[in-house]
């Protein structure tokens, strides 16, 4: 590992692999160059990502590396200094269009050398009346063209790696095809050849031609299915709008989006996607932000309120001021995030990846080894039998499907995550979550809101609730202290505290005076903390039992009184999010146990934790922040494997530190950062759904594995002749190319499942 260097990283678009054996092979290639600390390619995306010692090595380098180990590089990538930026550039129009015009030449290739293919079986089968010679001859010029012109990207791979002393799956393929063709072609110009060794002169064109066929239409619906498993990025890069309307004074003018510049002001119309991040300094509206968060509910925004680029405004008109734009937009890191975990590689991969190295030498070997069995002991015709045998075995030989396993299952269920406000940051965090037997929630702004909320209104003898909530909404609507607030915000959610105020007065740390009107008289009214009544003269010593509990177990409580005499109570909590409880309990249900850890008082975690259902003998309390850190190595000490929630700084070094990192993103990004899974909104249910994403993906990479492992155990002795002896059957190699096509595609459709996958 380099030090005192700058690291980068390059994200480079690869054309040519078709196997985990390029994978392999162009990793090797890499990792051997000087300068180069770690490269991840990954079959699905065709991205090679290299992070390496800037000073060391450069672009021309690395691109020359690729193109030793045989493969292409596609001309634009851009260096990043943080991980997967630059990535967007990915995306460029150009590659895109040249990834298009790759998948229709495949299609058009394997629907012409399909429709040959049939052409030639059909004349086959109509023309007997006419000699083999004669069918062998009309058959050899359209047999020739397939091969060639369609089956010349299989030479071309082939001979690429060849020349470095290489294999793939197009050097399967081409050594197959080649076989049937070549000995086809023999027998058409020279059938003394076939006549004098006593054989019918038999040609295999087509055979040749459906295995084309077959093979490029197997690609072809791969790179559909692909692109497919790719969806979520191009959803979200769809969120962002072209242009935003640019207020300058009193004139209003739409400009590219890419003119807009931190500090500007915005204008966002009913029907308008946010441009960009923001905070809204006039007008009010609701705007759905369930593209990004998941949640399905509108949220209301205002003069303040934070508003988020690529969400939708629903109804209103509202002018917000510009605070990220560009790649520092919350819309942009969610696509590096998708892109980054899209790019990377799970540590279960590793076994297909070894398979796989050796896998064409092996099958190469093994196809020799049936040829000459088949030869030297076969029953008549036995060169007909061994050619057969030969090709069946070279073609239906797939490593494709072990290379796309796991990649698409990564793709589809990040892209899902990211549809649902999940964000994964790789493959490994993918397959760490799916262990996770402990989850550990940090409680202020993850469990609970992070900011008090009135939780019980308790009058005095002759008052009543609503009269003690207005008299107290009115009075703290000018407050800036926290308590105050939230008095303001239940009492205006309850349509009071609009009172006049007169001679207002606010006395740091224990509470506010004023004369507030009541029936056209004004009466002197203090909303406070016992002390503050105290020192006016006023007895507030003895509450009634429920605020004399809210006290003990760590509750907040303000006093109101009017005209000296107490007229009620009013306690307050850091409210409890909505679905913290609803999360504990999933989370039981799922066999995983539930902790608390806070820096409060043991009074207080411990009432918040019987609100949400967490037993009082898993509450960690009066935790200092460079403790926490501590006691999740503790838990992971016993034996667990911790998924740490949290959104404060003080939360990063425990974040970093267990098993699995969870961010609430409405947190600080120091948190984000060190986090393995970031979750857009602040819902605890989240958790739960990143830990049903992550073990659904890992149970789709499972069973991808099972059957690229087990086509290839169970039909390449198919291949080879196994059922010949019992059934008399050998396979067919069209078959057996409509086989190897459809194993891979089997394994990205079985992951494309996951795009469906219900996580709330």
């Amino acid at each position: 590992m380099s030090t005192g260097h700058q690291t980068a990283q390059l994200a480079l678009p690869v054309e040519g692999m078709t196997c985990a054996s390029c994978v392999n092979r162009i990793e090797r290639f890499l990792k051997r160059t000087p300068g180069v600390e770690d490269a991840v390619v990954n079959l699905a995306t065709e991205v090679a990502t290299i992070r390496y010692v800037a000073d060391q090595v450069g672009r021309a380098e690395l691109v020359g590396a690729i193109e030793a180990a045989g493969y292409d590089v596609r001309p634009i990538a851009v260096d990043a200094l943080a991980p997967a930026a630059g990535a967007a550039e990915l995306e460029d129009a150009a590659i895109e269009a040249a990834r298009d015009e790759e998948t229709r030449d495949l299609l058009v290739r394997a629907g012409v050398s399909i429709a040959i293919a049939v052409g030639i079986m059909a004349l086959m089968l109509l023309g007997r009346t006419l000699p083999m010679d004669d069918l062998n001859r009309i058959a050899l010029l359209p047999a020739t063209f397939v091969q060639l012109w369609a089956g010349g990207r299989f030479y071309r791979a082939a001979w690429r790696a060849a020349r470095h002393g290489a294999t793939n799956m197009d050097t399967l393929i081409a050594i197959g095809t080649s076989a049937a063709w070549g000995y086809s072609v023999a027998v058409t110009l020279w059938p003394v050849i076939a006549t004098s060794a006593g054989l019918e002169p038999a040609a295999y064109f087509d055979s040749s031609t459906i295995i084309i066929g077959f093979v490029l239409l197997g690609r072809w619906l791969e790179a559909r299915a692909k692109r497919q498993a790719s969806g979520a990025i191009r959803s979200l890069l769809a969120l962002e709008p072209p242009t935003a309307r640019l207020l300058e004074g009193d004139t209003e003018r739409t400009v590219p989006l890419a003119q807009v510049r931190p500090g500007d002001l915005v204008r966002v119309r009913p029907g308008d996607r946010v441009p960009v991040d923001g905070r809204v300094v006039s007008g009010a509206s609701s705007v759905d932000q369930s593209m990004l968060t998941g949640e399905s509910m509108p949220v209301d925004v205002a003069a303040g309120d934070e508003a988020i680029g690529g969400t939708m405004n629903a109804s209103g008109t509202f002018v917000m001021r510009a605070t990220r734009v560009g790649r520092d937009t919350a819309l942009a890191r969610i696509v590096e995030l998708v892109r980054a975990a899209q790019g990377s590689k799970a540590p279960i991969q590793r076994l297909a990846d070894r398979v796989s190295e050796i896998f064409v030498p092996i099958v190469l070997v093994a196809a020799a080894l049936t040829f000459v069995a088949w030869f030297a002991v076969g029953p008549e015709p036995r060169l007909t039998l061994a050619i057969t045998a030969f090709v069946a075995v070279l073609i239906i030989a797939c490593p494709c499907a072990m290379g796309l396993a796991t990649p698409t299952a990564i793709m589809a269920g990040s892209g899902r995550g990211a549809e649902a406000g999940v964000l994964i940051r790789g493959g490994e965090a993918l397959e760490t979550a799916h262990r996770v037997n402990t989850i550990v929630f940090d409680k202020t702004g993850t469990l609970t809101e992070g900011a008090p909320a009135v939780d019980a209104i308790v009058p005095a003898p002759g008052f009543d609730a609503a009269t003690v909530l207005d008299l107290a909404g009115s009075l703290e609507a000018g407050s800036e202290h926290p308590a105050g607030e939230a008095i303001a915000a239940r009492a205006r959610s309850e349509g009071s505290g609009g009172r006049a105020i007169r001679a207002f007065q606010g006395i740091a740390g224990l509470g506010v005076v004023g004369a507030v009107d009541i029936d056209g008289v004004e009466r002197r009214v203090i909303v406070g903390t016992p002390a503050l009544l105290a020192s006016r003269g006023i007895d507030a010593a003895a509450p009634p039992e429920p605020v004399a509990e809210a006290a003990r177990t760590g509750g907040g409580v303000a006093v109101v009184a009017v005209d000296d005499h107490v007229a009620g109570w009013l306690t307050l909590r850091d409210a409890v999010r909505a679905g913290s409880a609803a999360a504990v309990a999933e989370a039981h249900a799922l066999g995983i146990d539930v902790w608390l850890l806070s820096g409060d008082s043991r009074a207080v975690a411990e009432s918040v934790a019987a609100r949400v259902g967490i037993p009082g003998d898993r509450v960690l309390a009066e935790v200092l922040p460079e403790a926490k850190a501590a006691a999740v190595a503790r838990l992971r000490g016993e034996g667990r494997v911790v998924a740490m929630v949290g959104d404060g700084i003080n939360d990063a070094p425990a974040l970093a530190g267990a098993d699995l990192g969870i961010a609430i993103g409405t947190g600080a990004d120091v948190a984000i950062e060190a986090a393995d899974v970031t979750l857009i909104g602040g819902d605890p249910l989240a958790v739960l759904a990143a830990l049903r994403l992550s073990r659904a993906t890992m149970r789709v990479v499972r069973q991808n594995l099972a059957w690229a492992f087990g086509y290839n155990v169970v039909l390449i002795p198919v291949a080879m002749g196994v059922l010949y002896p019992i059934f008399g059957v050998l396979l067919n190699p069209g078959l057996a190319a409509g086989a190897m096509a459809l194993s891979s595609v089997s394994v990205v459709l079985n992951s494309l499942r996951l795009r469906t996958l219900r996580l709330r």
